[in-house]
């Protein structure tokens, strides 16, 4: 079988480092054969990579891609929604990188043209996908836990991470953005509906920004790491977490294409990558909890926080039987405790590869194999995911209002099913 032809829109960390490379590493099951960035630089590199012709390289989503077999929709937050519907108006199959859009109406209205022009729509919440969460889904539907009537998801980001991507990156500024809730813990809202087989009822939420304002600068900071800084211990100077030749991946290869050392450098004294955590300019959270109710009665509870040593997310699934706690990340770890006779049991996670656990190779070879055997909209993803996405936004929904959301009127309200 011929490998799939895709054109991918959006040549940054999530098309060129992720989709893109997979397609180099398994160039008989996929070619990206058309590439859209407003980045010329952009353009130039992953058409050299792929070998696609300039007639194929567009600053803008073109009327016609060429001869292609699907798409990948990889660009900025904000512009999901009217590429997505574009794409879907092909009538070919669509992998949309999260969020499904900037707002829950538009992620409705992404998901419903999806099924009503009977295209298969597969976002990547790669969570899913992975061997890990894939593990914990299997134990709590085995019935071994009993019925679930709690669970609280973590979502630890990395102090480094937090700098990298909401204080100094792409989501640091609120109207150029997507809430953070939603660009991080929409995986912790898919995982728990995902999971448990539940929707949810109602939630409130809480949360602010108190740790990267100017009044929180230690004393001497200035404006740039690279100035250079006098503050010896801070966890967030830039010159730690970028100038590391040993680290050449993500997320280095965010702040500069050129990532010699005197490159890097010249990112830091220049870009954004480099200013002070303190004066930045972000607006958004660094530490938001979410507490409410799934249908059937269970609570559940979703905490983000930007503070965190490593990068890790933990998680309690409380049943009437026995408790199952997990750790995804570094040391990741299941393990599951009969109430009655306080035996622990450690499962056993099947190896992973590749980014996210395993998820991100998991999800693009699943695309591709979806579209080789012509899968239908039986096997879109869209609809299903979709309950989650709503749960992260009427959190900051509840969040701003300082309200209780009753997840059937926000529906409503955003044009979803009740």
């Amino acid at each position: 079988m011929p490998p799939i032809r895709v054109a991918l829109v959006g040549a940054g960390q999530r098309g060129h480092h992720v989709y893109g490379a997979w397609a180099l590493r398994h160039p008989d099951r996929l070619r990206i054969v058309a590439v859209v960035d407003p980045d010329p630089r952009r353009l130039q590199l992953v058409g050299e990579l792929h070998d696609i012709p300039p007639a194929r390289r567009f600053p803008t989503l073109p009327d016609d891609p060429g001869a292609v077999d699907g798409w990948i929709v990889a660009g900025p937050d904000r512009s999901h929604r009217d590429t997505a519907l574009a794409a879907i108006g092909t009538g070919l199959p669509v992998l949309l990188e999260k969020p499904i859009a900037h707002t829950a109406a538009a992620c409705v209205e992404v998901v419903d043209a999806a099924a009503h022009a009977g295209v298969l729509l597969q976002v990547a919440l790669v969570l899913r996908e992975t061997p890990f969460f894939r593990t914990v889904s299997e134990v709590v539907g085995s019935g071994e836990l009993g019925d679930v009537v709690d669970v609280m998801h973590r979502e630890n980001v990395a102090a480094w991470h937090m700098a990298h991507s909401f204080v100094r990156g792409s989501w640091s500024r609120s109207e150029a953005s997507t809430p953070m809730v939603v660009q991080k813990a929409c995986h912790d809202f898919d995982i728990v509906s995902w999971v448990t087989g539940r929707r949810f009822e109602r939630l409130g939420s809480y949360g602010s920004l108190t740790h990267f304002r100017p009044e929180e600068a230690p004393a001497g900071a200035t404006a740039r790491c690279t100035d250079p800084c006098p503050v010896a211990d801070c966890p967030f100077d830039a010159r730690a977490i970028y100038l590391d030749q040993s680290v050449t991946g993500w997320p280095v290869h965010v702040i500069t294409d050129d990532i010699t050392a005197s490159g890097r450098l010249a990112a830091l004294q220049t870009g954004p990558y480099g200013r002070c955590v303190y004066t930045a300019g972000s607006d958004v959270v660094d530490h938001q909890v979410t507490a409410g109710e799934l249908d059937g009665g269970a609570t559940f509870s979703v905490t983000l926080h930007g503070h965190a040593p490593d990068e890790a997310r933990t998680m309690r699934y409380e049943g009437t039987r026995a408790t199952l706690r997990g750790r995804f990340g570094p040391r990741s770890e299941i393990e599951v405790i009969d109430h009655r006779t306080g035996r622990r049991r450690t499962v056993r996670i099947p190896p992973a590869q590749g980014g996210h656990g395993g998820g991100d190779d998991a999800t693009v070879a699943g695309f591709v194999e979806a579209v080789a055997r012509g899968a239908g909209p039986e096997a879109s993803t869209g609809a299903s995911v979709l309950e989650g996405h709503l749960a992260a936004f009427a959190a900051e929904a509840a969040r701003v209002g300082g309200t209780s959301v009753a997840m059937g009127t926000f529906r409503e309200t955003v044009g979803a099913s009740p």
